[in-house]
This record gives structure tokens, C-alpha cells and sequence, in this order.
């Protein structure tokens, strides 16, 4: 690859040539890159850059994310490229609550209206991806789906588009305009790198989003538990209740996703599906962290490959992670029902994940060394709350899944 060769006689993190790798990995897919290229890649890795601080914190972790197959550790964090996108939390201990919803609507609103870019571009006669494209009706519904899944995000950041147009396409490519008009060099940066499908099977551009777009997500909901733990430690109800609703709306919200995924075609998911083994929602650290920050897992959960696939999630639970259920000693009669609401909307996003898993996967193996969807028919018994907390006035009797 010359652009790579070229930059490896005078290598400076800066000037890595991200546009050209990139549109080597797309134009196969990062399973089937070629191993000369890989090679390259390593050896790029291995040399001393010069560069700025940040250009070589950027180049370290885009290496991470493009050769996490040759260097035989691909996993989910690596194939949705996390250490790419500005998260919620990420590097703050004790982050501000606003801060991170309004970085989780950006990057929300940013990968969401990314599906629609591309979807867009296809039906322009973009040649990327191009294996087993949906038919029109479905390229509709997903935009349609879509645009309503991000609107209410849009809204609060003040990037309403005020779609006008009533074809589904076209109200699309307005919101697309909106959001492009205020997108910074370094987010469509983040954006192209942060996208390395493993095949060239067009719906798993969308799928890819949609996870990440779930990740950033829960880690909001992070932030928002931990603030509502905190702030009933110092008594401090009202804010716990706001924390909690935050967490609440953000899971809420990004529900509407998996109607969009729903439309996604069974045999362009198994297609692609077959390149990711070694990749599964079971290694969300975030997702793991909601779970124990509502209740402490019970034993035979926490020795079980749901935690071992997360050991820094395990550690901090051993080592005493605070949680909600514990904290309801101070609760009161708000914070209660605002927890109450948030059970219910957890469980709600189980279920429908295990609906959605089920039309997609039926009885095959999950890709994570799991079960599969018979995991998720188990681990929805598991209660959102200690069921201890119905003592305290509210049916905590449900379980999540």
C-alpha cells in the first residue's frame, strides 16, 4: 500500500494515512484484509512515531481496533471500536450529570444519524458494503425508524431539522443535512474510523451503529446510577431521582433502536454474523456495570461467563461496588418510584433484546462462547432490584431480562 509505505519512511502520528487504510478494510472487510497490509499495520504499531500527544493517542487506539483479528484478541469492545468514541464518563471519576447527557445526546445523535448517511448513499449508488442490500420498502422503514429515534435527541441539542418532507428518504437526508452542518472535523474523524464492519454485507454498517449507539447509552446510565448512589449517601433525594429518570429516558430512547434493527434481513445478519465469533454483548462492561449498580449479582451470576467476560467489572463488585438496592435504605417514596421506573424500562429493553434475538438467531449459539439465546431466556429472571426493596412500598417483584 504506497500511502502506508510512504508514511513508514518517515512515520509522524499525525500524517497516518487514515483515510487509505480505512478504505482498504471497507473495500473488503476487516476479516478479509490482506495479511501484507496487516503486516504493515504491525509494523507501523511497532515503530516510534513523532506527533502530537493527542495524534498518537488517536493512531494507539485506532491500531488497537484495526488489528484486533491479527492480533487474535477481537472482542466486542474491539469490533465497535469503544475506544474510539467519546463515552459518557470516559476518563472523569466523578463526572458531571449534564456534561455526560448532553455528550451522550452528541454521540447518539452523531452514530444514529450516521445509519441514515449511509443508507442514503446506497440509494445514491455508493458501491460501499454492497452485498445483500435491503430492497426500498425496508431502506424506508429504516430511515423512518430512524429519523424517529433521533429527533427527541436532536431536539435537545437544539438541531431540530423541522422535517418537512413526508417521504421517508427524503425527511432523511434533512436530518442528515442538520446534523452535518454542525459536525466538527474531528467527529466525522472519529466517525470514519470508528466503522471497520468485518464484511462487505451491507446491514452490518447499520448494526454496528446501532450497538454502539446502545453503549453509549449505558454508559450514561452509568454515570446516572452512580450519581443517584452518591447523592442518597449525602441525602440528597432530589438529585437521585433526577439521576435515575436521566437513566431512565436515555434507555427508554434508545429502544426506539431496535425496531431498526428488527429490519434488518435474517440472512444478512448470519452471513455477517459468522466473522464476529469471539464478539458478544455478554463482554459490555457498561452493561454489566448497570446490572451490579442496581443490585449486587448473586454468586452463581458472578462466576458465571456473564462476569468473567468483564474481570474488571467482577473486581470492583468483589471489592464492594455500591449499589441502589443497598442505598434504598435511604430512600424515599420519590426516589422509590423513580427506581421503580427505571426497573420497568430495563426490563422492557431485556425483553424486547431477547424478542429481537430470537427472529434473528433462533436456536444457534451466541458468538460470545455462549448459549446464545437461551442465555437471554435465563437471564431475564434475573430481578432489576434486590427483591428485598419491596418491603419498602414498590413491586420489585418483576425480573429483568
Amino acid at each position: 500500500m504506497h500511502e502506508l509505505t510512504t508514511w513508514l519512511d518517515s512515520p509522524h502520528a499525525d500524517s497516518f494515512p487514515y483515510d487509505a487504510v480505512v478504505d482498504e478494510f471497507c473495500s473488503a472487510g476487516k476479516h478479509f484484509v490482506s495479511g501484507d497490509l496487516l503486516a504493515m499495520l504491525a509494523s507501523a504499531r511497532a515503530t516510534s512515531t513523532g506527533g502530537s500527544y493527542v495524534g498518537k493517542g488517536l493512531l494507539a487506539r485506532f491500531m488497537k481496533t484495526a488489528l484486533d483479528k491479527w492480533d487474535r484478541r477481537f472482542d466486542n469492545p474491539s469490533y465497535l471500536a469503544l475506544n474510539l468514541l467519546p463515552m459518557p464518563g470516559n476518563g472523569h471519576r466523578r463526572p458531571d450529570l449534564q456534561d455526560a447527557e448532553e455528550q451522550r445526546d452528541r454521540l447518539f445523535a452523531l452514530l444514529v444519524t450516521d445509519i441514515l448517511r449511509f443508507e442514503i448513499a446506497a440509494v445514491d449508488g455508493h458501491d460501499r458494503l454492497p452485498h445483500l442490500r435491503p430492497p426500498a420498502r425496508v431502506v424506508a422503514k429504516r430511515c423512518r425508524l430512524a429519523v424517529r429515534a433521533v429527533l427527541p435527541v436532536l431536539r435537545r441539542l437544539g438541531l431540530d431539522p423541522a422535517v418537512t418532507s413526508t417521504d421517508s428518504v427524503d425527511a432523511a437526508r434533512e436530518v442528515c443535512a442538520a446534523v452535518a452542518a454542525d459536525t466538527t472535523p474531528g467527529e466525522r474523524r472519529m466517525l470514519a474510523l470508528s466503522a471497520l464492519t468485518v464484511s462487505q454485507v451491507h446491514d452490518e454498517y447499520m448494526f454496528v451503529r446501532v450497538l454502539q449507539s446502545y453503549e453509549t447509552t449505558f454508559a450514561l446510565a452509568v454515570v446516572c446510577l452512580s450519581v443517584a448512589i452518591e447523592a442518597l449517601r449525602i441525602g440528597q433525594g432530589d438529585d437521585a431521582v433526577q439521576a435515575i429518570d436521566a437513566a431512565e429516558q436515555s434507555l427508554r430512547e434508545a429502544s426506539l433502536l431496535f425496531s431498526v434493527v428488527a429490519t434488518m434481513q435474517p440472512e444478512a445478519f448470519l452471513t455477517f454474523r459468522e466473522f464476529t465469533d469471539g464478539a458478544s454483548a455478554i463482554q459490555s462492561r457498561n452493561y454489566k456495570l448497570i446490572e451490579s449498580l442496581c443490585r449486587m449479582p448473586d454468586p452463581d451470576r458472578l462466576d458465571s461467563p456473564a462476569f468473567s467476560s468483564v474481570p474488571e467489572v467482577r473486581e470492583r463488585i468483589i471489592a464492594g461496588l455500591p449499589n441502589l438496592s443497598d442505598a434504598a435504605d435511604a430512600a424515599d417514596d420519590a426516589v422509590l418510584a423513580a427506581m421503580h421506573r427505571f426497573g420497568t424500562t430495563f426490563e422492557r429493553w431485556r425483553k424486547t433484546h431477547y424478542r429481537v434475538a430470537l427472529t434473528m438467531l433462533g436456536e444457534r449459539r451466541g458468538t460470545g462462547y455462549t448459549e446464545g439465546v437461551p442465555y437471554l431466556a435465563t437471564a431475564r429472571e434475573i430481578p432489576v432490584f434486590d427483591p428485598a426493596v419491596r418491603t419498602r412500598g414498590c413491586p420489585f417483584g418483576y425480573s429483568a431480562a
